[in-house]
């Protein structure tokens, strides 16, 4: 895991970070909410079981300010009810890490293209992934437009926004669909001192990785799986005060794996 303790690091000190997705102990969001916690933000962090309250203690552990929401995003009052903690804890939104999701419906033995997927898997598919991110930023916008300042990062996917595999329409749709609502949001916002950055993770070892996407990352030009710290570190840098001149990107980190022509 990356230390990101080390050092004059605490350039977050005094803010307030929002981190959705984060119940599981192995994933994306708690390694995002670890690192922006150790730069010294507070951190407000979601999941839809009691298991946050584990993720908390643990984060508490290493001196991390925290406070845990147990809430559905896709209940109308989810959002409305995580940004409410954010302000009655400390006053402040400044970051949102939209990592909330799903993960993809089909695979290699159970392939789900656009002729075999139901309206529902659609539907569901996409509320998952693109309205929460949506609603959530919703939620926080009206706080980090009165600071005149915010930090908003997407967690979308290499799927989707860069390339694409056989039979998961709906997952694809939904992952480029969060990085076209960062464009527009970066492009709404600018001038108000917000910023909103889409990360595309490639192979990312969590602890929902099958034994299929173990064995896609091995074949990446780096070897391996990447590990959430290592998504963790460009969020917490997107984060940054001092990344104010970045917004409206999309970020791949995926071991190479886009840029190799040769995948055989």
């Amino acid at each position: 895991m990356t230390d990101l303790s080390e050092g004059d690091v605490r350039v977050n000190a005094g803010r307030t970070a929002i981190v959705t997705g984060a119940g599981s102990a192995e994933g994306i969001g708690m390694a995002c909410a670890r690192a922006l916690g150790l730069q010294g933000a507070t951190v407000i962090i979601t999941a839809t079981t009691d298991r946050i309250f584990t993720r908390a203690d643990e984060l508490r552990h290493l001196g991390i300010r925290v406070h845990p929401v147990v809430t559905d995003l896709l209940d109308p009052d989810g959002p409305a009810a995580v940004s409410g903690v954010a302000l009655e804890s400390t006053g402040r939104i400044d970051v949102l890490v939209n990592n909330a999701g799903m993960t993809a419906v089909g695979s290699p033995q159970r392939p789900t293209p656009l002729h075999c997927t139901t309206a529902e898997t659609w539907s569901s598919t996409l509320a998952r992934n693109l309205d929460i991110s949506f609603s959530m930023t919703k939620a926080v916008l009206p706080q980090m437009l009165a600071q005149s300042y915010g930090r908003i990062v997407m967690i979308a996917s290499l799927s989707g926004p860069v390339m694409a595999y056989p039979g998961d329409a709906a997952y694809h749709a939904a992952k480029a669909g969060v990085t076209g609502l960062a464009r527009s949001i970066a492009v709404d916002y600018a001038s108000s001192g917000i910023t909103c950055n889409s990360l595309a993770p490639g192979w990312i070892h969590t602890g929902s990785s099958t034994p299929d996407e173990v064995r896609a990352g091995a074949v990446t030009p780096i070897g391996r799986c990447g590990r959430p710290d290592e998504i963790a570190y460009l969020a917490a840098c997107l984060a940054a005060p001092a990344a104010s001149y970045i917004t409206g990107q999309t970020v791949v980190v995926d071991g190479g794996n886009s840029i190799r022509e040769d995948q055989l």
